[in-house]
């Protein structure tokens, strides 16, 4: 089992520096050191967390200046340290004083689990208000249809009259598939 400590560092833009999270990753002190330079924290793809991520081995501990610079969410800084934890990896932010290698560690993490599942909630329960709102008020939901009731009506006589779903599609610059979902919706509440 490996015992090493692996740093992460991250600014979000490329005028900022990493060297302060770096100098207190060294001084902590850190096996090795990956920066990413340039990347907000809602970027999913950050090429050095993603070689840190690949580097870790059971009894290792991922360690990061502050939680912020690891997480996009709390809800996915959770389930990224879940993640972790199922493979035997620890992590440790140093300014929040969080290491989830000791009881009160992974104690914290569940306060945090408890509040990305409160924050989810909080989302759904809004979302869906909105939506009884918008249907309240009349509101159509979802995507505009890309073909007008009119369009369709004259979509599905030429379709009668032999011309190729191609055709009309070109016509009315949609996908044939948006042709034939379109008349067969129309046919439908029709029947």
């Amino acid at each position: 089992m490996s015992n090493r400590l692996i740093g992460y560092a991250r600014v979000s833009t490329a005028d900022q520096t990493c060297d302060p999270q770096i100098d207190s990753l060294r001084a902590v002190p850190c096996d090795e050191v990956f920066a990413d330079t340039g990347y907000s924290g809602s970027t999913v793809n950050r090429p050095e967390l993603d070689r840190a991520l690949a580097t870790l081995l059971p009894g290792d501990v991922l360690v990061v200046a502050r939680l912020d610079r690891l997480g996009r969410s709390l809800s996915h800084l959770v389930a990224l340290i879940q993640e972790l934890a199922d493979r035997g990896v620890g992590v440790r932010a140093i300014a929040e004083g969080v290491d989830t290698s000791s009881g009160a560690g992974r104690l914290v993490m569940h306060v945090f689990g408890a509040l990305a599942e409160f924050e989810r909630t909080l989302i759904a329960e809004r979302t869906r208000a909105s939506l009884a709102a918008k249907r309240r008020r009349g509101e159509t939901l979802g995507r505009r249809r890309r073909m007008t009731p009119s369009q369709v009506k004259a979509a599905a006589k030429m379709l009668d009259d032999g011309e190729s779903a191609s055709y009309v599609a070109r016509l009315f610059r949609v996908d044939p598939s948006t042709v034939r979902r379109s008349v067969a919706r129309q046919r439908q509440v029709a029947a």
